[in-house]
């Protein structure tokens, strides 16, 4: 992947242009990314052993980092949920694969997906952060599509510092995230 182009076009470009655009004299006070985190479910883990690997295998493909298992905290007897059993994987992206990651979202898989007129504005959470769903993973380029066994949903939150949805929006937008209009 590139040299870090984002995060180095972030620290010499967006920093100063968000400061002076939210009236800061600090650089630092600017809005910045904390985190990227990337989850997927998988309620069906606990019947399907080979399950997990294979989805753990992809998700560590597309993040570059090993994804840690979720359980489930409370037995439901409806979806045959025992407490303790694999329910999900999460990887929590920081430092250069988090601008790595958010690169390769923007400039290669956003684009890839079918009739995709920009990012929906209803995803923020009221703080700055914001989550985008994908409903599947072949738009990632590190996925084979003929190892697949079936074609699964993630979901990726973006963790700002910004304090509101306008910031969050602002630093997105500047990252690049595509918006729709």
């Amino acid at each position: 992947m590139s040299s870090n182009n984002l995060k180095q076009k972030y620290q010499k470009e967006i920093a100063q242009k968000l400061a002076k655009e939210f009236g800061k004299v600090n650089v630092l006070a600017a809005p910045r990314l904390e985190k990227v985190v990337i989850n997927v479910g998988i309620g069906e883990a606990a019947q399907e052993k080979g399950l997990l690997d294979s989805v753990a295998e992809e998700l560590a493909a597309i993040t570059g980092q090993r994804p840690k298992i979720c359980r489930a905290r409370k037995a439901i007897a409806d979806f045959k949920l025992q407490a303790g059993d694999p329910i999900g994987l999460v990887v929590t992206l920081r430092g250069k694969r988090m601008y790595d990651f958010l690169e390769k979202l923007v400039k290669i898989v956003l684009p890839r997906l079918r009739d995709f007129h920009g990012v929906s504005l209803k995803g923020f959470d009221g703080r700055g952060n914001y989550t985008l769903g994908l409903s599947e993973q072949t738009v990632f380029p590190e996925v084979d599509f003929g190892k697949i066994a079936k074609v699964r949903g993630l979901e990726i939150t973006i963790v700002t510092n910004a304090k509101d949805d306008k910031k969050g929006q602002r630093l997105l937008e500047e990252l690049g995230m595509p918006f729709e209009k």
